[in-house]
């Protein structure tokens, strides 16, 4: 299975998979039902989750039924526990909305939620993230996760995100992070897919960051606080979830 699934993951264009993964997650999630692992996005559980990665695949780290990874289960629980997002009125910009969240996010009556990305299928908004349609100061939140690792011009793309989000209002922008490097590595001369997974980990990624991920948004003009969630979550929990240990919350204030 593990070899299929690093098969589509490289040979597919994200686009297509996204649309495909509609129709077979269902069925998917069926033949996995269980009780070892569960979704705290949906709260259905499952004998295993999927495992998932470009490279070194990660064991149970798909949700079989919302199709959401350890990183989005990370972000449900955060959001649901220490914010007032499923609450407060708001208004939500998300830069390429992941399925787990999209349909559940638009269902909430208090946000006026919207959607951007300059290539998704289900974005509301065609969007290039360094050049926002959008005002100074319109959104209260801000979503925009393993994103940035992908836009060459990051810099940029850090300070339309700050210019868009409110005084007051507040951004989580996850990344793939090396906690291990200091300064993140990147270099603009590796262009073939092959390389780019051996230098960066993804074939379409164009950077690793590294601890000074957070100073780099702190540059762009945010007040950012250094989360580490799942280590204020209850151990059995953490597995329960299968959530990472180790992953930062870069919760990032104007």
């Amino acid at each position: 299975m593990k070899k299929v699934f690093k098969f589509f993951l490289n040979s597919i264009p994200r686009p297509f998979l996204i649309k495909v993964s509609y129709w077979i997650s269902p069925f998917i999630a069926f033949f996995l039902k269980g009780n070892k692992f569960t979704d705290p996005i949906d709260g259905k559980s499952f004998r295993t989750f999927l495992p998932y990665g470009y490279g070194n695949q990660r064991s149970n780290a798909l949700s079989p039924s919302t199709l959401s990874l350890e990183r989005h289960r990370l972000l449900w629980l955060y959001l649901q526990n220490k914010t007032n997002f499923f609450t407060a009125p708001k208004k939500v910009l998300h830069i390429a909305p992941e399925q787990c969240f999209l349909k559940r996010f638009k269902q909430l009556k208090n946000l006026d939620y919207i959607t951007a990305d300059l290539y998704s299928p289900i974005a509301d908004v065609k969007a290039d993230i360094c050049n926002l349609p959008f005002q100074n100061n319109e959104f209260d939140v801000v979503l925009c996760n393993h994103v940035l690792e992908h836009i060459k011009d990051d810099k940029k793309a850090m300070s339309e995100l700050f210019r868009v989000l409110k005084p007051g209002g507040f951004g989580i922008f996850q990344i793939p992070q090396d906690l291990n490097r200091d300064k993140t590595y990147e270099d603009f001369t590796i262009t073939n897919p092959k390389d780019r997974a051996k230098h960066f980990g993804q074939y379409d990624h164009v950077r690793i960051y590294g601890k000074d991920y957070f100073d780099k948004l702190r540059v762009a003009g945010f007040k950012v606080t250094e989360i580490n969630y799942a280590s204020k979550i209850n151990d059995n929990l953490v597995e329960k979830y299968c959530l990472l240990k180790n992953e930062i919350l870069p919760v990032c204030f104007k």
